[in-house]
């Protein structure tokens, strides 16, 4: 079994910084891909960021600039630095991870359980 587990969420107010970190634990024999989501209260779930194995990234427009997102593969880690926040930021945000669980097992998409960020203006 596979587990995300995300932390460092909280209430910040705009203009403040948070870093949010996602551990993978488990039967893990290879991570590709990770992301970063969020959903706002009404609104549909969107990418926020996202990392190979390589090292690749890429951001939502919204955020370029103002976050980061990084992984060490070493401790199945990845974290999101969120800088300059603002209130629009405000959601829940969910980390995802492609895992391949064992040498003969298919990859598949796993999530966390979310973790609440709120930017007071």
């Amino acid at each position: 079994q596979v587990q995300l587990v995300e932390s460092g969420g909280g209430l910040v107010q705009a203009g403040g910084s948070l870093r949010l970190s996602c551990a993978v634990a488990g039967s893990i024999f290879s991570i590709d891909r990770m992301a970063w989501y969020r959903q706002a209260p009404g609104k549909q779930r969107e990418l926020v960021a996202g990392i190979t194995s390589g090292g690749s990234t890429n951001y939502a427009d919204s955020v370029k600039g103002r976050f980061a997102i990084s992984r060490d593969s070493a401790k199945n880690t990845m974290f999101l630095q969120m800088n300059s926040l603002k209130p629009e930021d405000t959601a829940v945000y969910y980390c995802s991870a492609a895992v391949v669980a064992s040498p003969r097992a298919s990859i598949f998409d796993y999530w966390g359980q979310g973790t609440q960020v709120t930017v007071s203006s």
